[in-house]
């Protein structure tokens, strides 16, 4: 198998509302911070356009690191940056060169789901995408966040095996009272992947700012 050598790190990409960036809601911002505690290399960049996404997004390729970390507004069916909103399509076909054996986290409301991971999953290479469901507030996935890292990275520092990812979520789910959806590549699916929902044993579904 032709398998890439990329490093274990964490590559954040984040972008904001005009009032979320005046209220200092940089989720993504504290998030590298925290890992850079816990000795994690991770690379922060803060956009505000689609062509700056695409231009991190080559820079996230050149890094070589493995985990890409999407801190940003969206909903089920687009994803926006301060100053525009991008289809799934249009998202799709700009990350998917760069997703390859690597694996998507996204920090954006309600965008891991099904209709981007039908895009994404089957021909881009991707391990994995795993975020919320459900709106949250930024403090609560500034924590999840970083406890979820913070856990993959005790457990293994050099890799994340997808069942320990999921294993690891589940707890979180229970103990932070979120939903969240995991996409799986799977090659022996016709579609390429497994979805998993990870549901606690109770939510409160109107917690969250969108």
């Amino acid at each position: 198998m032709n398998t890439m050598k990329t490093t274990a790190e964490v590559f954040i990409i984040e972008s904001l509302k005009f009032e979320d960036e005046r209220k200092n809601r940089f989720e993504g911002k504290i998030l590298s911070d925290i890992l850079a505690l816990s000795g994690k290399r991770c690379l922060y960049f803060y956009i505000r356009t689609l062509r700056e996404l695409r231009s991190v997004l080559q820079k996230f390729t050149e890094s070589n690191y493995r985990y890409l970390h999407l801190s940003c507004h969206g909903n089920h069916t687009s994803m926006s940056t301060t100053l525009d909103t991008i289809s799934f399509a249009k998202f799709a076909n700009i990350v998917r060169p760069h997703l390859k054996q690597r694996r998507l986290f996204v920090s954006a409301c309600s965008m891991a789901n099904d209709d981007l991971a039908s895009i994404l999953m089957p021909s881009s290479g991707c391990y994995s995408i795993l975020g919320p469901t459900q709106d949250i507030y930024f403090g609560d996935a500034a924590i999840l966040w970083a406890s979820l890292y913070h856990a993959m990275f005790t457990y293994d520092s050099s890799a994340m095996i997808g069942s320990v990812l999921r294993t690891k979520a589940q707890a979180l789910a229970n103990m932070y009272q979120l939903r969240l959806n995991y996409f799986g590549r799977d090659t022996s699916k016709k579609c390429g992947y497994i979805a998993k929902e990870i549901t606690p044993a109770s939510a409160n579904p109107t917690k969250g700012n969108g």
